[in-house]
């Protein structure tokens, strides 16, 4: 039964902390290592964050203009152009935000009348619902089945109803590492022409990827005009705290984001953003080798849990691999999750929390490899000392 939360909206009833805040706090309580939320244990390259120092020092530190400085939107859109020949106005078709959190939540209070209904495919990122439900929209639900996370395209054309606005889309995909197939997008992109809907894309693994190609739907026919395209500087060049994303789009699309996002931040992070600008200009030798050391982190990752025992689903993308816990013995990955940083001194976030029905993920559980290589052997050394059912469940009491 779920307790009522005093003074919340009831649309934001049952959202509570987020899992990641919950495992991260328990990694301090127990001093585990954190392999579940998603940050690196290291910052990314040095001019990168010297061109950051460098505008606080020349005081560049007010608000910067509502849509962003005019050298980082032209380096969004010349990113874009590079990596995946889209071409976007720097001027009226790109946005910055606070990162892609605030660019998915303000693209659903912009885009959403009350009781319009989004595609959503789940498992799915924790923020996507709490966006859907702050706007008063309500989700539709496709589950990704089966060891490599596929959909059903029947049951996707079933989710869309009367009342259904967008379709949202994760590829790479967290938190199962699932990349998007050509046919696959081309499928949701025939639906969205067909029932004149928009999409709205969240695409900030795109430069981890390892097996596939990165295609961004806006690329399909008929889909450049009705995609909202979110992407962020995080990932891709290690600085997760300084939240800076963006959105390109449509000029329509993107004045409509940007009428809810002013509204919330409405701006943040002029050095950072100066320091991202930047980043999106280095040569192609700084994204070969981000992906290269991703893609080693990622099997150091995955050979070392398939040694202690668990079923491991190796990503074709982003920084996370599923482990099932089941060949270990065990059936609950909340309950796993919960204890292992007091039974072994690791953090991990159980699937169940990515589900509309927990019990779709329960033997599931997301590891982060976007640590270093110390940090990655010290967590499978600790993992192997893994108890039986009984002694782990004990541990967390």
């Amino acid at each position: 039964m779920t307790v009522r939360a005093p003074h919340l909206a009831a649309r934001l009833q049952g959202f509570g902390t987020t899992i990641f805040a919950e495992m991260s706090r328990l990694a301090v309580e127990h001093g585990a290592i954190n392999l579940g939320q998603g940050f690196p244990d290291f910052d990314g390259p040095d001019d990168v964050r010297e061109v950051a120092v460098a505008a606080i020092r020349d005081g560049r530190n007010q608000y910067a203009p509502g849509p962003g400085i005019p050298e980082l939107r032209q380096a969004i859109a010349d990113h874009q152009q590079r990596f995946w020949s889209l071409a976007f106005d720097p001027d009226h078709e790109v946005l910055v935000t606070a990162g892609a959190t605030e660019a998915i939540c303000a693209s659903m209070l912009a885009l959403l009348e009350p009781g319009d209904e989004v595609v959503v495919f789940e498992p799915w990122y924790d923020s996507y619902l709490a966006s859907i439900a702050m706007a008063g929209g309500r989700p539709a639900v496709v589950p990704l089945d089966g060891p490599d996370f596929s959909y059903d395209s029947a049951a996707l054309r079933a989710a869309v109803g009367p009342r259904t606005r967008a379709v949202l889309l994760n590829s790479p995909h967290n938190p199962t590492g699932k990349v998007w197939s050509h046919a696959e997008l081309a499928d949701v992109a025939a639906l969205c022409v067909e029932r004149d809907l928009l999409a709205i894309t969240d695409e900030v693994y795109e430069h981890l990827v390892y097996d596939g190609t990165h295609q961004p739907l806006a690329a399909f026919p008929g889909m450049r005009d009705r995609t909202v395209t979110i992407s962020s500087g995080g990932k891709t060049f290690s600085f997760t705290g300084w939240k800076i994303g963006w959105v390109c789009a449509s000029e329509a699309l993107v004045s409509a984001v940007r009428t809810a996002k002013q509204f919330m931040t409405f701006v943040n992070g002029t050095p950072f953003q100066y320091a991202i600008a930047h980043a999106l200009g280095l040569d192609d030798d700084y994204f070969d080798a981000f992906t290269a050391s991703y893609r080693a982190r990622r099997d150091r990752l995955c050979d070392g849990l398939a040694s202690v025992g668990f079923d491991v689903t190796v990503p074709a993308g982003t920084y996370f691999a599923t482990a099932d816990i089941r060949p270990l013995g065990f059936e609950d990955g909340d309950a796993f999750c919960r204890a292992l940083p007091a039974a072994v001194g690791v953090a991990a976030v159980p699937h169940s929390a990515f589900h509309t029905d927990p019990a779709r993920g329960a033997h599931l559980v997301r590891f982060a490899f976007c640590k270093t290589d110390a940090v990655l052997d010290e967590g499978i050394v600790r993992l192997a000392r893994l108890p039986g059912r009984a002694a782990l469940l004990g541990a967390a009491r």
